[in-house]
């Protein structure tokens, strides 16, 4: 509790997928590729005692096509560029923390037709147990 959880997706796992159809009929060959490229990390704590990193719990791609950033010592007075910090414990319970990956999803077909289609929004509920710890500065 109080203490920000960074969070981050490395490019391996997070990366563009393409699908394509393709149809053969006498005299037709008509053919489509759909492609689906991550664009955000959308973090919601499930509870409203927590902040998240950033403030709109959206985590945008690095340039290198990962999400966030990995805790390493000596950052444990920085702000995770992507994160969750809790502010209270969930007591004898859980939290749901929700993580929805947007997509971009766009076509292109045969003689150049193409265009964009809505983003698709994928995610999944994790139950996250906060505890809260005492300790004595002096």
């Amino acid at each position: 509790m109080n203490l920000p959880t960074w969070a981050w997706l490395d490019k391996a796992v997070f990366d563009e997928v393409q699908a394509t159809a393709a149809i053969n009929v006498p005299g037709f060959n008509i053919q489509a590729t759909t492609t689906a490229k991550p664009v955000a990390l959308k973090l919601e704590p499930g509870t409203e005692d927590a902040q998240t990193y950033p403030a709109s719990g959206e985590c945008t791609i690095n340039a290198d096509g990962s999400i966030g950033e990995p805790y390493a010592k000596g950052k444990a007075n920085e702000t995770p560029p992507c994160g969750i910090k809790y502010l209270r414990s969930s007591g004898d319970g859980t939290f749901k923390l929700q993580a929805t990956i947007t997509w971009e999803i766009a076509w292109t077909g045969t003689g150049g037709a193409g265009g964009d289609l809505p983003n698709g929004t994928f995610g999944n509920d994790q139950a996250v147990t906060v505890q809260e710890i005492q300790a004595v500065n002096r």
